[in-house]
């Protein structure tokens, strides 16, 4: 009877023991079920590196990961470490090693690394590669407007047409120059010397929704005199009138041979007549200020000069307006303007636009007319040529638009080299033609499934983020962006390691497709490690020590059981097929107890792993004994499992 309470009493014990420990792993798995077990990639890529050991993929994911989380200086470090380990990455490490240096302050360097990404990727810093291609972009942008001759032109010269009085949004007068013999008194006409003709004067006319009708008159006051007048314009009240007008205070008056330089003058409206002109402080005499043109907020004055500071024949530049109209420095609007050749008439929308003409920038020949988007004081967005009909092999200039209809100056019509005025119909808008499409779809790597709610950001070449879109339920996005310009395309998304893309201007349509891997990855019962990290371990022909590259490897597996202290491993060693059964699978176990014992040694518990080597049993292909296989399939059956338990 004690023998048969001793055995119920071991039993009861036993069992009891087998419960706990059965509660305990069902403990294990619901907290894991509760809470998630993850493998954080870049930690694991962290701790492996801080360790000291180093790979060209294990750079590369660590500087990624800081990368697509804009720690743009911790991004730097490890890409440069990369490239003190090689100098064979892919070109989109260039880009990235790049922007992460510009971003940290360190223009000069980025730079360098950009060029050598724009030489591996054939990048061209201009907006087209040839003559020909620009000429398929004119063409592109032309057949926009229709355009007739207006009835005032007349055997003289007529140009630069500036709006003026403004009823219910509409303009119902134009000013232009004209050289126009005096209809009263041919002997009080006073002629150019230079070209023949009568000096230029100021006209108004009257406009209706038609176009021109009336006479016109020229303005009253003391605006014309016996030097040219031309290029009017007027601030929105119609009171005050910037205009251009031969220098009346040259240095040498008596010298016939002097240059005949030009200056910006401003009047004032009082009681009908323009009167108070102004010689302003930009004027000098020995160089042109010429063609005025105001911002809508009318504090910016813009025009053309061969001051000093100019780099071509002409440039435009701006001047900020004072509160008392007094001006400010002239600021050059810079080489994305301005050419070696000349600039000339410039003219700002009420949308802040910019049109002008040069015969700098590639066009059709002469003057052309070209447009630009003023963006926060900048010029990043595309510079276009109107095409035809409003440029032409003759010169076109002093183009001015207001609610899709305007008027362009040009020679193109007379024999004799006269200017003429033309009126316009914009027929289609040209942003339409300054606009590309970046598009694409977003999946998961492994699963080639679409994300949704991938965020997919966009950012200058400076690295300063400009928009951001999401994917929709088919991993699709798509954004509408400025033709001439290059941007950075990141796609990123919890849990996962984004990935980008340089995507370069002058294309209309544009498809970047983005493929992501998971950086931050659930594991479960039966899951392979190795699988999740890329994890690959490589021995020596016959050999089963472990070699430099597999410690960088075995790191990982190291810092992943470090990281979750819950993860017990099953450790499988497998071999190809040739070579003897029974050797291969005696090596097989070498290897694996090799592989065990680093890992121990690493500081993990080895209650937490168990192994054995499987020889040739397992093979995961047809490469059998006997077949003719690749390297690449052979190597594929030579790999290390470590399975979750």
């Amino acid at each position: 009877m004690k023998h048969a309470i001793g055995l119920l009493l071991t039993f009861f014990l036993l069992s009891s023991s087998f419960t706990v420990a059965q509660k305990a792993k069902l403990n294990k798995a619901n907290k894991k079920q509760d809470e998630f077990a993850y493998i954080d990639a870049s930690k694991v890529y962290l701790k492996v590196a801080e360790s000291g050991f180093k790979s060209v993929e294990l750079f590369k994911k660590l500087g990624d990961s800081y990368y697509f989380n804009a720690k743009y200086k911790d991004a730097a470090i490890w890409y440069k470490e990369l490239f003190i380990l090689t100098g064979s990455v892919e070109p989109i490490y260039f880009l990235r090693y790049s922007q992460s240096l510009k971003a940290s302050g360190k223009d000069e360097e980025a730079s360098l690394w950009f060029n050598k990404y724009g030489v591996e990727t054939n990048l061209t810093d201009s907006d087209f590669n040839s003559a020909e291609d620009y000429l398929k972009i004119i063409n592109l942008n032309s057949n926009r407007y229709t355009i007739k001759p207006v009835s005032i032109n007349s055997s003289g010269m007529e140009f630069g047409a500036g709006f003026k009085d403004t009823v219910a949004n509409e303009y119902r007068s134009l000013v232009f120059a004209a050289s126009r013999k005096d209809q009263n008194s041919i002997k009080r006409t006073r002629f150019n010397r230079w070209s023949g003709l009568p000096y230029l004067d100021l006209y108004q006319a009257t406009l209706n929704e038609t176009g021109l009708i009336g006479e016109p008159v020229k303005l009253d006051g003391n605006v014309n005199t016996k030097y040219d007048e031309s290029s009017a314009i007027f601030t929105k009240d119609g009171k005050t009138m910037y205009f251009t007008r031969n220098n009346t205070t040259p240095i040498n008056k008596k010298s016939k041979n002097e240059t005949k330089h030009l200056k910006i003058y401003r009047a004032h409206l009082v009681n009908g007549e323009w009167i108070n002109v102004e010689d302003l402080s930009i004027n000098g005499d020995a160089y042109s200020t010429a063609h005025p043109a105001l911002n809508n907020e009318e504090n910016l004055l813009y025009f053309v000069s061969d001051m000093p500071e100019t780099n071509g024949l002409s440039d435009i530049f701006k001047v900020f307006i004072n509160s008392d109209g007094s001006l400010g420095k002239p600021v050059n609007l810079g080489e994305k303007i301005n050419t070696t050749g000349r600039e000339s008439f410039p003219f700002i929308t009420k949308e802040n636009e910019l049109y002008f003409s040069s015969d700098g920038h590639f066009g059709l020949g002469g003057y052309d007319v070209f447009y630009i988007k003023i963006d926060d004081d900048d010029f990043s967005s595309s510079l276009i040529n109107l095409g035809k009909p409003i440029n032409s092999k003759a010169d076109d200039f002093a183009f001015v638009i207001h609610n899709h209809k305007g008027f362009v100056s040009s020679n193109r019509s007379s024999g004799f080299g006269y200017d003429d005025i033309f009126s316009f119909v914009e027929n289609k808008a040209i942003n339409d033609f300054t606009k590309s499409k970046i598009f694409g779809v977003v999946r998961d790597r492994e699963t080639r499934q679409p994300l949704l709610n991938a965020r997919i950001s966009l950012s200058n070449e400076d690295n300063i983020d400009l928009t951001f879109v999401l994917t929709d339920s088919i991993g699709y996005y798509q954004m509408e962006v400025e033709q001439s310009v290059s941007y950075l395309i990141k796609a990123t998304k919890e849990l996962y390691i984004g990935e980008d893309a340089f995507s370069m201007k002058s294309e209309k349509d544009r498809e970047h497709n983005f493929d992501l891997s998971k950086n931050k990855v659930e594991i479960k019962e039966g899951d392979d490690i190795a699988k999740l990290l890329n994890v690959i371990i490589y021995f020596d022909f016959d050999k089963y020590n472990i070699r430099k590259d597999a410690e960088v490897e075995l790191q990982k597996i190291i810092a992943v059981l470090k990281q979750d202290p819950t993860i017990e491993l099953d450790i499988r060693s497998h071999t190809d097929s040739r070579g003897n059964d029974s050797y291969n699978m005696s090596l097989s176990q070498r290897r694996n107890n090799a592989t065990l014992q680093y890992i121990i040694n690493g500081g993990i518990d080895e209650s937490r792993l168990t192994g054995r080597g499987y020889g040739e049993s397992q093979l995961i292909n047809t490469c059998v004994n006997g077949t003719e296989c690749s390297k690449e399939l052979h190597q594929a059956n030579r790999r290390s499992e470590f399975i979750v338990k």
